[in-house]
């Protein structure tokens, strides 16, 4: 009887708690659907005058309309397409009447790098996008190579003080100088993680398993008490 009552107790206890586990990632699964939710309307909204001050969390992925001369030097940052290949984001420094800014301007395929007008356009230009302050950077990112003008990660704070601008990054949407080498590669939400309805079917199926299992020896213990002694 005592085993019988362990194996009950342990056996419910292990499926309220796994059960439990996969409630909360449901709920997380709601949580970052929302927050996904509001940042595509974010990024689609109307774009706005870039503001005086800035935060970081607050302004992330904020549309603004900046315009302003794109200058010569740029920064490349490796990265890879999927069905392209490796190439480079350009970063440039865009000069504004209150201090010059960052400006993801697109990816350039490796092989088109050559043929590629990367320079500033010899005319103001207006750049449409997004802020963003990317975190792309870890203990194990490569420091840049400045003399080969290969970046590894887009560092913004690095990035500022290497092309002498305020660390802000706007991606910019659209190209607005025509350019057939360089393609802008807009914010979206694609690379925010959200495995919490994996992670909550996993929960589920071990709580099956977990009651199945305790379901199965409750019956064994019962069987092996109830055989007649010889």
């Amino acid at each position: 009887m005592r085993r019988v009552l362990f194996l009950l107790i342990f056996g419910l206890a292990g499926t309220g708690i796994l059960i439990g586990l996969g409630t909360w990632q449901v709920q997380r699964l709601t949580w970052k659907q929302d927050v996904i939710a509001q940042i595509d309307a974010r990024l689609t909204a109307d774009p706005v005058a870039l503001p005086a001050t800035l935060d970081p969390d607050r302004d992330a992925y904020l549309p603004v309309t900046a315009t302003g001369m794109i200058g010569p030097d740029y920064i490349r940052v490796l990265v890879s397409q999927k069905h392209v290949g490796p190439g480079y984001r350009i970063i440039s420094a865009l000069d504004l009447p209150d201090g010059a800014i960052l400006v993801d301007r697109g990816f350039v395929a490796i092989d088109d790098l050559g043929s590629a007008d990367l320079a500033g356009p010899p005319a103001p230009q207006t750049i449409i996008g997004n802020l963003q302050w990317p975190q792309e950077t870890d203990k194990f990112t490569p420091a840049p190579d400045l003399g080969g003008n290969i970046w590894f990660a887009r560092d913004v704070t690095a990035m500022a003080e290497t092309l002498d601008t305020r660390p802000i990054l706007l991606v910019q949407r659209v190209a607005s100088f025509p350019n057939a080498k360089l393609t802008p590669l807009p914010v979206d939400t694609s690379a925010i993680p959200n495995d919490h309805l994996n992670y909550a079917i996993t929960w589920f199926s071990l709580a099956l398993i977990w009651a199945a299992m305790t379901a199965y020896f409750l019956w064994r213990t019962r069987a092996q008490g109830q055989e007649p002694t010889r």
